[in-house]
Parts: C-alpha cells; sequence; structure tokens
C-alpha cells in the first residue's frame, strides 16, 4: 500500500537540536501556519485543513519530536520530551525554514506544544489555536473518579520506564488503534492508507511517545504551575475548538481556557477527537479566522 501524502507538499528534515532533525510537509505561498499532529497521529492528519490554507499560507506540517518521520532521541531525562523542549523544536524548525514569526495551531499532543510555544515564546507565535484538549495542569486537575477511566492511557504511560513500553509493544496496534476507532466519531474520516500508516509510525516508536506522555505528568505539570503562579498569559489571540467534554468530566472548559488567554474565542464542534479529519472545513475556516484577528 502506498504511503499517504499530502498533495501538492514537498518534505523536508530540519535540524532542530543536537542529533535531532524533524520531518515536516511544506507547501503554499503567503503568511505562515505552523500546524501541530496529535496522538495517535502524524502531520498526515492535517491533509485536508493544510492544503485548504495552503491557498494563501505557507502551511508548515511537522512530525513531533519522537514521532512520524522525525527523530526519537532517547529518554535522558525528564527534558528530553517536554513540552518546552517540542515547543523550542517548533520554534527553531520556523526559523530555519524562513520564519520568525508565524500562526501556530496543535491537536492533542501537539496542541500542548502549542499551549507551551505560545507561553515560552510570545515574540515568535503571532496566533494560537489549540484543538481538543485543555492545558497539561488543568487536564489532570479535571480527571477524576470513575469518569478519569476515559484517560487511562495517561495514567500508563506516566509510568516509570519498562513496564509501559513492554505492555504497549507487546499489542502495539490493538493499542494504538483503540483510540483511532474509540475516538472517532465518522470512523470513515480515517481511511485504511492512513491508519495503516498512524499504526506503522505508533509501532515504530512506542518507547518516545510513552516518553512524550510521561513528561506531562511531571515535567510539563511544573511549568504550567510555575506560569499559573506567575500569572503568566498567552497574549496573543487564541482559538479553542473543542468536543463537549466538560459535560462528561464535570468542568467548564471556555472558563479554564479564559484563566489563560485575555483574547478567546472558545467553539464547542459537533464531531469526534479527529477534528481535522472529521471536520476540515470548519477547523480550515476557524483557523483562517483566527489570523484575521
Amino acid at each position: 500500500m502506498p504511503h499517504p501524502t499530502i498533495p501538492g507538499f514537498t518534505h523536508r528534515r530540519v535540524s532542530v537540536d543536537e542529533g535531532v532533525e524533524l520531518h515536516a510537509a511544506v507547501g503554499g505561498t503567503g503568511s505562515p501556519v505552523v500546524l501541530l499532529h496529535g496522538f495517535p497521529q502524524t502531520h498526515l492528519m492535517w491533509r485536508h485543513v493544510a492544503a485548504d490554507l495552503a491557498a494563501d499560507h505557507t502551511v508548515i506540517c511537522p512530525d513531533l519530536r519522537g514521532y512520524g518521520a522525525s527523530d526519537k532521541p532517547d529518554e535522558a531525562g525528564p527534558d528530553t520530551y517536554s513540552k518546552r523542549t517540542m515547543a523550542r523544536d517548533v520554534v527553531t524548525l520556523a526559523r530555519r525554514l524562513g520564519h520568525e514569526r508565524f500562526a501556530l495551531a496543535g491537536h492533542d499532543r501537539g496542541a500542548l506544544v502549542a499551549f507551551r510555544a505560545g507561553l515560552d515564546h510570545p515574540a515568535a507565535v503571532s496566533h494560537l489555536a489549540c484543538l481538543d484538549v485543555l492545558p497539561t495542569l488543568d487536564m489532570w486537575e479535571a480527571l477524576h473518579g470513575t469518569s478519569a477511566a476515559v484517560g487511562f492511557h495517561l495514567y500508563l504511560m506516566a509510568q516509570p520506564p519498562g513496564l509501559p513500553e513492554r505492555m504497549i509493544e507487546a499489542s502495539a496496534d490493538a493499542f494504538f488503534g483503540h483510540f483511532l476507532d474509540v475516538w472517532a466519531k465518522d470512523p470513515g474520516a480515517v481511511p485504511a492508507d492512513v491508519r495503516a500508516a498512524y499504526l506503522a509510525a505508533c509501532r515504530d516508536a512506542v518507547p518516545s511517545i510513552v516518553a512524550d506522555y510521561r513528561a506531562s505528568a511531571g515535567v510539563d505539570v511544573e511549568h504550567d504551575r510555575a506560569d499559573r503562579a506567575a500569572g503568566n498569559r498567552l497574549g496573543m489571540p487564541v482559538a479553542v475548538l473543542q468536543q463537549d467534554w466538560g459535560a462528561a468530566l464535570g468542568y467548564e472548559a471556555a472558563a479554564l481556557w479564559g484563566a489563560w488567554a485575555a483574547d478567546l474565542r472558545h467553539t464547542t464542534v459537533d464531531c469526534g477527537h479527529f477534528m481535522a479529519e472529521e471536520a476540515p472545513g470548519d477547523v480550515a475556516a476557524a483557523l483562517r479566522d483566527l489570523v484575521k484577528r
């Protein structure tokens, strides 16, 4: 089965850190927009949105550190896969492609990286969009009781190195495929060739994916907590698109995001978790509206 690509996009490998290169699909012309994928996906999740935005933007779709065709350094410590490190990767990638300032959108894990980039690199991020996620600190605080079972993978991958990697590697396709199945409202939004590409990419990246999640149960929480204590907020226009997770888990998403962003537009979208694939027109329209603010 041929590997799917984003039509009209070229592929680059760019050095962003010592011994770390990111793979990125790049297309279009105009003001730059960087799109960061979620779990258990690669840059391919943006294929529809990226093709739409490329009509009047330079669109950069990297595989995050540890995912897809990007490098997967060994977890040397908590900082290797902290969102702070991964955000620095993204800012360096954009700069080395010629963009000192850019709009940034992320989904799921990529949204956590984008959030951290917005806090750490406000001069580089002109506009910020986060899809179907809460900031890391708020996410952990929202999970409680039996309703937290929906996030069982967060707790599994938070464990010390060894056990979670062995358990997931023993049945990688079933593990990652589970999320593709249960998080999608429209199963047809992820066709067979794309699903196969996602599963192959995840199968080859279990240690780094677990390290990414492990960081979110440790150092990422510390970074968010320090910013909250210091009163640091996102200064750029922010768009948040989410399912109505709050109704199920007992929180008010717009209020939680409002504590971090002064200029916020929060929208609930009627689709599954994979909204860039299930409702690409809505997502592209929201990003176009964002960059006009």
